[in-house]
C-alpha cells in the first residue's frame, strides 16, 4: 500500500480539500468553501503551517472573534442550503469557549460547520499548559468539553492515525439530511504537528451524496387518505423545503391542489409573497391570513419543520390533523402527528401523484385569496409611515421604507429582537432564498457576520442586513472583517436604546419598566452612542437618517453598491405590529404585588386552556 508522510494536520487539510458535494442540480463543488481561523499556541504551528501550505486549494480568512467566525461559516451554509459548508479553527482556551454559542446556534438549526478548536497535549508531558482547563476529578476533561452537548458529533484527535476514523465519520454527519449539525474534533496540539505515514488512498477525491429518503408506502397511503378527505387543508413550509430545493414543487403542488401555504420562520422564501397559495407567516410572528387558516384547518401538512413554539403558537394554534413530512424521526411524532418519514421534494412528489385531480373547492380557494388581501392591506398600513411625521418611527416602518428600496433578488438577513417577528411577518420576498433568519436560536450577535456568510454563498444577490442598538453592541467585530475582505452588505441599524424587544414582553406580562432600555437601567450615566462613527471607524461607509424618507432613499443607494454600507436610524421602542400573531407561552408570576402581573397571569391561565396537552 502507497503512503505518504504528512503531519496530522497536513492529513487533514489535504483530506478536507479532497472532499466535495453533490449539489441541487446534480454538479459538484468543494465541501470546505475555506477555514477560517484565529491563531494561538495551540493552532498556530501545526494547523497554521498545514494551512498555508494548501492556501491556494483551501483558502483560510481571518475574523476579529471566535464567535464571529463560526457565525460567517454557519451563514454560509445555511444560504447554501446546507450544500457547502466551512471550518473554524481556534486556539485551545477562550478561543474554543467563544465557539460555544455558535455551536449551539448551529445545533439548534441544524446547519453543518465543523469546528476544530486546538487541544491539550496528548501525552500530558507538559501539563498545566496556557490556557488549559484543569478539571480536579476527571483528568480527561479539557475546555473543549462544553462543546459535547452542542456538537450532533464530537470527537479527540489523539493520535494522528485516528483521523482514518474520525473524518469519514465528521463527514457522514455533516451531510445527514437528519442528523446534520456541527461536528467538534479537538486536535491535540502536540498532535497536530506529529507525523504518521498515511495512506495515498485516503486522499483520493470523493463525491458526498446528501441522500433523498423516500417515504415508506404505508405511512403515504395514509398520508394521502387524510389530504384527500381534507375540506380545508394547510401546509407549514419549514427550512426543510429549502434545504431539499423544493420550492417548485411545492408552489406547484399547492397550486394544483389549491391548498394554502404558510411558512415558519427558516422556510419564509420558500414560496414568494406573489404565490397565489402563500398565505403568509405562521405562529407568533405570523400574519393574520396564516393564523386564521391553521386555526381552522382540519389537516396541516408540515414540510420539513420542527413545529417549534413561535409556530404552533406554544401548541395552542393548530387544531386539526398534523402530517409531519420530515427527515427526522424526532420530528415526526410531535403535535400528535401523521408521520410520513421523507425528504421534502421527493415526498412532495409521491404526495402529489397519490392525490391526482384533488383540490380544495371554491368557496375555500376564494376565502384564501380573501384572507392574503386582507392582510396586504393590513401590511400597508403599519408599513407606510406619513411623509411629514415628527415621530420616532416604528420599526414595520423602517422595514417598509428598506422593503421598497431593495430590488426582488435581495436577501433580507437577520436574528434577533424586534426585527425577526415583524421581518417575519411584514417582509415582502421577490425571490426565493431571499430570506435568511436565524430564529432558532435567536442569537443576538449573529447579524454583522451573518451578512458576511450570505455575501459569500450569494455574491450576485445584495443583502441588507437588520440589527438593533442591542445586537450590534453585542458583536460588531466583524464589520472590520466585511471591510478587509471586500464583502458587501448594507446593515441596517435601528436605534431604540436598549433591549426594546425584551422591554416589550417585559411590560405585556406585568412586569415594570427595568433593565432592558437604557434609560431604564441603573448604570449611572445615559450613554449616547454614535454608531455612524463606529461603523465609520472600521471602513464602513456610514450615515445617519434623519426620517422614512431618507432611510428608503439612503438603502436604495446603497443596497446596489459594491462595500458595506451601515445606516442608523433611531426608532422606537414601544410599538410593535398589532395585526396577526397568536398566544406565546411565557411564565407569568403566580403570586405578585403588581396587580398588572396578577392580571397577566390569569390571561397565561386563560390561554393555557387551548394548549393542546
Amino acid at each position: 500500500m502507497a503512503t505518504v508522510r504528512l503531519t496530522m494536520s497536513q492529513a487533514l487539510t489535504r483530506w478536507m480539500a479532497a472532499q466535495s458535494i453533490e449539489q441541487l442540480d446534480g454538479s459538484a463543488a468543494p465541501a470546505f468553501a475555506g477555514v477560517w481561523a484565529i491563531f494561538g499556541h495551540g493552532n498556530v504551528a501545526g494547523l497554521g503551517e498545514a494551512l498555508h501550505g494548501i492556501r491556494d486549494e483551501l483558502p483560510t480568512f481571518r475574523g476579529h472573534n471566535e464567535q464571529g467566525m463560526a457565525h460567517i461559516a454557519i451563514a454560509y451554509a445555511k444560504q447554501m442550503q446546507r450544500r457547502r459548508m466551512m471550518a473554524v479553527t481556534t486556539s485551545i482556551g477562550p478561543g474554543a469557549t467563544n465557539l460555544a454559542t455558535a455551536a449551539a446556534l448551529a445545533h439548534v438549526n441544524r446547519l453543518p460547520v465543523l469546528l476544530l478548536p486546538g487541544d491539550v497535549f496528548a501525552t500530558r508531558a507538559p501539563d498545566p499548559v496556557l490556557q488549559q482547563v484543569e478539571s480536579f476529578a476527571d483528568g480527561l476533561v479539557s475546555a473543549n468539553d462544553c462543546l459535547r452537548p452542542v456538537s450532533r458529533y464530537f470527537d479527540r484527535i489523539t493520535r494522528p492515525e485516528q483521523l482514518l476514523q474520525a473524518f469519514p465519520k465528521a463527514m457522514s454527519v455533516l451531510t445527514d439530511p437528519a442528523d446534520c449539525g456541527p461536528v467538534t474534533l479537538g486536535l491535540c496540539q502536540d498532535v497536530q504537528a506529529e507525523a504518521w505515514d498515511y495512506p495515498e488512498s485516503f486522499f483520493e477525491p470523493r463525491i458526498w451524496s446528501v441522500r433523498r429518503i423516500r417515504p415508506d408506502e404505508g405511512e403515504l397511503s395514509r398520508a394521502i387518505a387524510a389530504l384527500k378527505a381534507a375540506k380545508r387543508p394547510l401546509i407549514i413550509a419549514g427550512g426543510g423545503v429549502r434545504y431539499s430545493g423544493a420550492s417548485q414543487a411545492l408552489a406547484e403542488f399547492a397550486g394544483k391542489a389549491g391548498i394554502p401555504v404558510a411558512s415558519t420562520q427558516a422556510g419564509k422564501s420558500s414560496l414568494v409573497e406573489a404565490d397565489g397559495m402563500y398565505v403568509g407567516s405562521l405562529g407568533v410572528t405570523g400574519a393574520t391570513a396564516a393564523n386564521a387558516l391553521a386555526e381552522k384547518a382540519d389537516v396541516v401538512l408540515s414540510v420539513g419543520s420542527r413545529l417549534q413554539d413561535f409556530t404552533t403558537g406554544s401548541n395552542g394554534l393548530i387544531r386539526g390533523q398534523v402530517i409531519a413530512l420530515n427527515v427526522q424521526a424526532h420530528d415526526l411524532v410531535k403535535h400528535g402527528a401523521m408521520p410520513l418519514m421523507a425528504d421534502a421534494r421527493t415526498g412532495i412528489a409521491a404526495l402529489a401523484a397519490g392525490l391526482g385531480t384533488y383540490r380544495t373547492d371554491d368557496a375555500y380557494r376564494a376565502e384564501i385569496s380573501a384572507a392574503w388581501d386582507g392582510w396586504m392591506t393590513e401590511v400597508a398600513a403599519v408599513c407606510d409611515a406619513p411623509a411629514d411625521s415628527n415621530r420616532l418611527p416604528s420599526d414595520s416602518e423602517v422595514i417598509g421604507a428598506v422593503n421598497r428600496a431593495c430590488p426582488p433578488e435581495a436577501i433580507a438577513v437577520g436574528a434577533a429582537g424586534s426585527m425577526p417577528g415583524e421581518l417575519h411577518k411584514l417582509w415582502q420576498v421577490g425571490q426565493v432564498d431571499g430570506y435568511h433568519m436565524e430564529y432558532g436560536f435567536s442569537c443576538m450577535g449573529y447579524e454583522v457576520a451573518a451578512g458576511i456568510g450570505v455575501d459569500m454563498a450569494a455574491p450576485d444577490r445584495p443583502n441588507v442586513v437588520f440589527a438593533g442598538d442591542g445586537s450590534y453592541l453585542m458583536l460588531n467585530a466583524e464589520l472590520a472583517t466585511a471591510v478587509m475582505m471586500g464583502r458587501s452588505m448594507t446593515l441596517i441599524i435601528t436605534d431604540n436604546r436598549g433591549f426594546g424587544c425584551i422591554n416589550r414582553l417585559q411590560a405585556a406580562t406585568g412586569g415594570a419598566a427595568f433593565n432592558n432600555l437604557l434609560a431604564d437601567s441603573t448604570h449611572e450615566v445615559l450613554p449616547d452612542i454614535d454608531f455612524v462613527a463606529h461603523a465609520a471607524s472600521m471602513g464602513a461607509r456610514a450615515q445617519k437618517a434623519g426620517s422614512i424618507t431618507e432611510l428608503e432613499a439612503l438603502t436604495a443607494e446603497a443596497v446596489v453598491r459594491k462595500g458595506v454600507d451601515v445606516i442608523v436610524i433611531d426608532t422606537d421602542p414601544g410599538p410593535s405590529t398589532a395585526a396577526g400573531g397568536t398566544w406565546w407561552e411565557v411564565g407569568v408570576p403566580e403570586v405578585s404585588e403588581r396587580p398588572e402581573v396578577t392580571f397577566a397571569y390569569e390571561g397565561w391561565r386563560e390561554n393555557k386552556k387551548r394548549q393542546l396537552r
